[in-house]
């Protein structure tokens, strides 16, 4: 789980402040001067000196953007609603067991096990919709990851192996005279 302190963290480094002093460090692979804070290295969020749009920068490959790096507060909450509402019908199931058991005795115990059985498995489907929602946010993770990654590798192999021109446009040499001039001069 992502605590407080590290969304400050991710917030504070994507708006290109020193995570640890929040002074600005457009820089984040460099010490910060500021407070002598160790580098983050250069994949991490920063704004390059004077960049205002993500092309300016040729290192900007290597960043990663703020909207990536936010986290999936709703689904968070969703997961925690979920088990605290499975953990609640738990505490109703063991004071109804008790509640049966001192006021009809050994009568209720067919009643209650039909109870007892409806509300562990409402309380299971519950726990397991808490744990589907943190693995969709564990998705949602890598897929970003994922685009992350590829980006930065097309980016890489462009930069590495410009696309060759063909064959065709290399040798053709372009007459641009109009065609009534070229008449003319032959």
């Amino acid at each position: 789980m992502t605590s407080t302190r590290e969304v400050q963290e991710t917030r504070a480094a994507a708006l290109g402040r020193c995570p640890d002093c929040g002074k600005p460090r457009p820089d984040l692979s460099t010490v910060c001067e500021h407070c002598g804070a160790a580098p983050l290295g250069p994949a991490d969020a920063a704004m390059s000196e004077g960049a205002t749009h993500r092309r300016d920068d040729p290192h900007a490959i290597m960043q990663v953007r703020a909207a990536d790096l936010e986290p999936y507060v709703g689904l968070r909450y969703v997961a925690k609603l979920f088990r605290l509402m499975a953990l609640i019908l738990v505490l109703l199931l063991v004071a109804e067991v008790v509640t049966g058991l001192t006021t009809q005795g050994s009568g209720a115990i067919p009643t209650l096990l039909a109870e007892g059985s409806r509300l562990i498995v409402l309380a299971g489907l519950l726990w397991a919709s808490g744990d589907l929602a943190i693995l969709l946010i564990d998705i949602g993770h890598d897929v970003r990851a994922t685009r992350i990654l590829i980006g930065r590798q097309s980016a890489h192999h462009l930069s590495e192996h410009p696309p060759a021109r063909r064959h065709e446009e290399r040798e053709r040499t372009v007459d641009r005279k109009a065609p009534h001039a070229r008449e003319m001069s032959e």
